[in-house]
């Protein structure tokens, strides 16, 4: 059995990763994490035009995982209305389209995880009030394959939550939710295949007393079937309230 590690409490650290940043910035100027250009004006994040390139989620939205729907009287998604979550509600930052996609794909497999601090950033500004009414004791990324880690060098859901720590004041753990199994790739499957696909793919350990109502955070949402797994099994081990954040979300 792995010893259990310490929380990682929030603020720890932070004014060194800002004088790291500065350094860095001054030999690999920042990178537009839409267009991929070098960023003006110097110490933003992303290019001012490039702002609006991005598909933000606005309502009105599921009430459940916080996809958009068509009109007001929509209370949940399809995916939502056909199975009901096991985690409590769900935000997002942006709707992922192609866009959305390339960014993506430059932080998992180009090692792009400065575009991390824009996304985490906007999600702080936009979505930090939610996240603090509802008050999660715990942030808990979602974990990737030991494998696949190795591969990338990183977790990006581990990355996206240290940021959010340190900004909102909220202890997070990458010490408690595992990645068991590897799983067959996602995104020729239908919702239910995902979901059997992920049975037993996690573990994790017991919760502390103190963490109740937790929060998962990952990159992108699509049908849920990854944070459904993930919920199930937090929940078997303590947690009472499951939340979850992503950057990006998928169409209903």
């Amino acid at each position: 059995m792995k010893k259990f590690l310490p929380i990682i409490y929030a603020g720890g650290g932070t004014n060194i990763r800002k004088m790291q940043s500065a350094a860095l910035d001054i030999l690999f100027p920042r990178r537009c994490p839409v267009c991929g250009q070098v960023v003006m004006p110097k110490g933003a994040l992303i290019c001012p035009a490039c702002t609006g390139k991005l598909s933000w989620v606005s309502g009105p939205l599921c009430r459940r995982c916080g996809k958009e729907v068509a009109d007001e009287t929509i209370e949940y998604c399809r995916d939502c209305t056909r199975r009901r979550p096991s985690f409590e509600r769900g935000m997002a930052l942006i709707n992922y389209n192609e866009t959305a996609s390339r960014s993506m794909a430059q932080i998992k497999y180009k090692n792009r995880r400065e575009y991390l601090d824009f996304y985490g950033a906007a999600i702080v500004k936009r979505l930090g009030p939610r996240i603090l009414k509802i008050a999660p004791s715990l942030l808990i990324p979602v974990p990737v394959h030991p494998s696949r880690r190795r591969a990338r060098g990183f977790n990006q859901a581990e990355e996206l939550a240290r940021r959010l720590s340190e900004a909102l004041g909220i202890p997070m753990s990458a010490d408690i939710l595992f990645r068991t199994r590897k799983t067959f790739p996602q995104k020729s499957l239908t919702p239910a295949e995902r979901l059997k696909n992920l049975e037993h793919a996690f573990s994790a350990r017991p919760l502390p007393k103190t963490a109740r109502r937790v929060l998962l955070v990952d990159d992108i949402y699509t049908t849920g079937a990854t944070m459904e797994a993930c919920a199930r099994v937090l929940k078997k081990n303590g947690a009472g309230e499951v939340y979850f954040v992503t950057i990006f979300i998928g169409a209903s």
